[in-house]
């Protein structure tokens, strides 16, 4: 009875993924990229950087910052230090004796407290979010603030990638960002993007105060403030014309803690603007997006631990009590076992199951590199084979940390 359940379940949730697979493939063969625009003049734009301990990496931010093929006069650069115990302070006044740089110095309240103090001060029509520790192209504000012809238009986000890798985890990392960029274009065409992450997403800034700046989103308010703007109905783009870098994590600790805190942050806060969920005043983003945010890692998990039981402990307690009824003798055991193949005992649907997974798979694997102008396997061999058979069940223990926070009531690390 539980084994003819599992199997109905198991079915039951193959068919939902398959159903948002479908719909996003689907998605990408009905939409066409508007045409590109070109920058008819040259708005101010406030670059706002938070930092916290960010000595080792504050520097290589401004600078690319600095070298934005744009106007000098029209990028003002503000800098919070939000209670830095190391040398940040010191590096960025070092650096603004030579630049017109500004910094604010603040205790540590948290990022989304220094992005507003700098909103506060900043003069921009437009506000780009810079991380400490990633960089921008010198051509992102010529190609993204084009987009904002569209009133619209709140947010414009370039393409986010992991900044020269250094070991198989990094490169690892490096596969998700290129697989992830590409469903953010997908969503993208329905209006259903739903994170601005930290590296230079650049807001209108009439739009951003509207709504009232940043909150602490449970530690996620490049999450929080988008379905704020989703809310009001604003549109946010992912382009494909410029590209930011970032650092990400080079052991599994700190990715566990990163993508945990991502992960929880997300259920929160879909959770806080649940009235979004499945309403149609809120399009595709309230009738598809949002409940594969809320939903989708559960259901991985779900799939995970069903299989598992299918396939390794239910066949392994089959083994187990076979084995019992010769007294747990070993060599009686496998004397008299036999291998019996028959065509018929297959399972075909889950086989064709798996077919399907694998062909969509390859399928967004080779569009993504498209997208990012990326060539196939440019971060090696075994970093991909890792990727595609292992890393995806490693998130499922990710989840299984959510879900215990969830049950617990605890907040993620910041990572």
């Amino acid at each position: 009875m539980i084994i003819y359940f599992s199997e109905l379940l198991l079915s039951v949730l193959y068919m939902i993924a398959l159903f948002y697979s479908i719909f996003w493939l689907v998605t990408l063969l009905d939409f066409e990229e508007e045409p590109r625009k070109r920058l008819e003049k040259h708005p101010i734009v406030s670059v706002i950087i938070p930092a916290y301990n960010e000595e080792r990496n504050i520097e290589k931010a401004i600078s690319s910052v600095l070298k934005l093929n744009y106007p000098k006069n029209r990028i003002e650069i503000i800098v919070i230090n939000d209670g830095s115990t190391d040398n940040t302070y010191r590096v960025v006044t070092d650096l603004g004796k030579k630049n017109n740089i500004q910094i604010i110095e603040q205790t540590n309240k948290g990022k989304w407290a220094a992005l507003n103090n700098g909103m506060r001060i900043s003069n921009g029509e437009y506000i780009a979010i810079l991380d400490a520790d990633s960089t921008i192209r010198s051509d992102a504000l010529k190609r993204m603030l084009p987009y904002f012809s569209n009133e619209k238009v709140a947010v414009v986000l370039p393409l986010l990638k992991v900044d020269k890798p250094k070991n198989m985890l990094q490169r690892i990392q490096g596969y998700e960002y290129l697989i992830n960029m590409f469903y953010k274009k997908l969503t993208g065409f329905l209006d259903c993007i739903h994170v601005a992450p930290g590296p230079f997403s650049l807001y209108k800034a009439e739009a951003l105060r509207k709504v009232g700046g940043f909150k602490a989103g449970h530690k996620t308010e490049d999450l929080e403030i988008v379905l704020r703007l989703q809310r009001k109905r604003h549109k946010i783009i992912q382009t494909v014309d410029t590209e930011a870098y970032t650092d990400s994590p080079n052991n599994l600790k700190d990715l566990y803690y990163q993508r945990k805190r991502w992960n929880l942050g997300s259920i929160l806060n879909v959770w806080d603007y649940r009235a979004m969920i499945f309403n149609r005043e809120y399009g595709d983003f309230g009738l598809f997006q949002l409940p594969i945010i809320f939903f989708a890692g559960f259901l991985a998990l779900a799939i995970i631990g069903i299989t598992t039981f299918l396939g390794i402990i239910q066949p392994l307690f089959r083994a187990l009590s076979n084995l019992s009824l010769v007294g747990f003798d070993l060599g009686t055991f496998l004397r008299n076992y036999s291998f019996d193949f028959n065509m018929l005992d297959i399972n075909y649907y889950g086989l064709s199951i798996a077919v399907f997974v694998m062909v969509m798979t390859a399928i967004v694997f080779v569009m993504a590199h498209r997208y990012a102008k990326e060539r196939i396997g440019r971060y090696g061999v075994f970093s991909l084979l890792a990727f595609v058979f292992f890393y995806y069940i490693w998130l499922g223990i990710v989840w299984l940390g959510v879900t215990k926070s969830l049950i617990f009531r605890k907040e993620g690390k910041w990572q």
